[in-house]
């Protein structure tokens, strides 16, 4: 459980820090019901025989998923008062499937101030039991300063 009474500041950040991972297993239920969510109806990205005459392995997490996860595993990294300002580009690699565990990570690949902003630059990658499935992307957030 995430504890979103604490907030990380932007002192409190270093180059080459690792974030905390976040895993996600890939249910049916979950494909069904992100694709109804976001209204991608495509059904390779919820029914395994048609996901399979594409070539897919099985039915396989769409784009909007993934930036979801993506999304959760860095607002439990800034906290609260943090806001994101950029993603990506990212690539997908290989499919997230039907029965993966996607293990969303990252680490911090730069921090500087401009404009009276705290910058901090996440390199985020996913990954299952295959390797790296989507990424490394870029992931650009600000942070508060503890003298604010």
């Amino acid at each position: 459980m995430v504890d979103w009474s604490k907030q990380r500041y932007f002192e409190e950040v270093k180059e080459g820090d690792e974030i905390p991972s976040v895993s996600f297993a890939i249910t049916i239920q979950r494909l069904v019901m992100e694709a109804g969510a976001n209204r991608d109806f495509n059904p390779i990205h919820h029914n395994r025989e048609i996901a399979q005459s594409g070539g897919a392995p099985d039915m396989y997490c769409n784009n909007y998923f993934i930036q979801g996860m993506w999304e959760r595993t860095v607002r439990e990294y800034i906290g609260v008062n943090g806001a994101v300002r950029k993603v990506g580009p990212f690539r997908m690699r290989i499919f997230n499937t039907a029965g993966d565990t996607v293990v969303c990570k990252g680490k911090v690949a730069k921090k500087w101030q401009e404009n009276g902003q705290n910058l901090v630059e996440l390199e985020i990658w996913s990954e299952n039991s295959r390797g790296v499935s989507v990424g490394p992307a870029p992931y650009v957030v600000t942070l508060p300063s503890k003298g604010n």
